[in-house]
């Protein structure tokens, strides 16, 4: 192995936090993935810092000409920002910024909108060393997070630092439950669970995080959160589920549409008509499958909200496919809903609880896990 190679390898064993570095202003926005950031001073008239990006990448030149970029350190469940901005990923509109929602910094550069901490910078000078460019940035304003941690990448892949923790005998008896849900359908599941949870075993300490099921996985396998109810959709070999109900998909009308006469509804009736599309993984993918065969689904409205989705449909602005299905038939505002079955025969989907492999629970979570076994007759087995 050459020098280069020896190299490469030796430096991939060296954990760095995982940053994307933005800019705008007169030259556009531009933003990329690095991990060559690091503290040059404390001192003089301004904070310094050094960031380096590859040469051919169109946010060299675009820093340059801009005069500022914001280094944007990823939390541990920000690895999709990661992606996007390294390329691995692609968004829709084919916009890396449209992955996640960002604020401008003083400079004008943008920063994610809640990273672990971001550093907003002007160019102090610039050098071109090999094949990156190394920006030295005097910090012009500082974003910090409350809680979190950072994403590592090291050994080419992601990580997250280790919590050094007391023993479990040390540790106090009430442990904190930390539960993580899909926001469409946690509303209509979680809070009967705790109820019940509660009046046997007393207050329970609860932190709650809703999401969706990208962000939910990387919360889970971060330790964020022990046990998440998701989709059964590429979980990876490394979580394991418990199936708590299967989802069966039903088309979901105003009150005065057509449709809503029939008992059942076939897609190729569909797919012609305006779609209301809950826009959150892997629900999208989902639902626009199911047209497979029969043509593409005219999608006319996207929003990630199921409650948005209701509304949307209950004013006539298109039908929509949901898997959830709430007790109340109206919409936030008051509009009468109907759901018809799919006269088609599609593969329904499952909602599981699903915990980190190989990882021991809290006893907290394991009592949340017993009692859904209790509520909804599962079988362990």
């Amino acid at each position: 192995m050459d020098i280069r190679g020896q190299f490469l390898q030796a430096m991939s064993c060296a954990a760095n936090t995982v940053n994307v570095v933005t800019t705008d202003g007169a030259a556009g926005r531009a933003g990329v993935t690095v991990s060559a950031m690091a503290s040059v001073s404390a001192d003089g008239d301004a904070p310094t810092m050094l960031v380096c990006v590859h040469h051919l990448s169109a946010a060299a030149q675009t820093i340059l000409d801009n005069g500022c970029f914001c280094t944007n350190i990823l939390r541990d469940d920000q690895s999709f920002i990661s992606d996007t901005f390294a390329g691995r990923l692609k968004t829709e509109d084919g916009d890396k910024f449209s992955c996640v929602d960002w604020v401008a910094m003083k400079t004008g550069a943008p920063r994610v909108r809640d990273p672990l901490t971001a550093f907003d910078c002007t160019v102090k000078s610039s050098e071109r060393v090999g094949t990156h460019f190394v920006f030295i940035g005097e910090v012009q304003d500082i974003f910090v997070a409350t809680g979190g941690s950072p994403l590592i990448f090291a050994n080419r892949m992601y990580g997250s630092p280790v919590t050094i923790s007391p023993p479990r005998k040390q540790r106090a008896e009430t442990d904190t439950l930390r539960i993580g849900t899909l926001h469409t359908f946690g509303p209509y599941l979680l809070p009967s669970i705790i109820r019940k949870l509660e009046d046997e075993v007393g207050p329970i300490d609860l932190d709650l995080h809703e999401g969706d099921q990208r962000e939910l996985l990387e919360l889970l396998r971060a330790g964020t959160i022990d046990l998440a109810f998701v989709y059964d959709f590429d979980l990876g070999s490394d979580v394991t589920a418990l199936t708590v109900s299967e989802l069966p998909t039903y088309v979901l009308l105003a009150e005065n549409d057509p449709l809503a006469a029939q008992g059942a509804v076939a897609l190729a009736d569909l797919v012609a008509r305006p779609m209301v599309l809950l826009d959150a993984s892997p629900s999208r993918d989902y639902f626009l499958s199911l047209f497979a065969g029969i043509g593409d689904p005219h999608v006319a409205y996207r929003t990630g909200t199921f409650e948005m989705v209701r509304g949307m449909v209950a004013h006539g602005l298109g039908y929509s496919l949901l898997a959830t299905k709430p007790a109340s038939a109206m919409s936030y505002d008051g509009k009468a809903l109907v759901t018809r079955p799919l006269v088609d025969r599609v593969e329904t989907s499952r909602l599981v609880l699903s915990q980190r492999r190989d990882v021991e629970l809290t006893k907290s979570a394991e009592a949340f896990v017993w009692h859904c076994v209790q509520i909804f007759g599962l079988d362990m087995d």
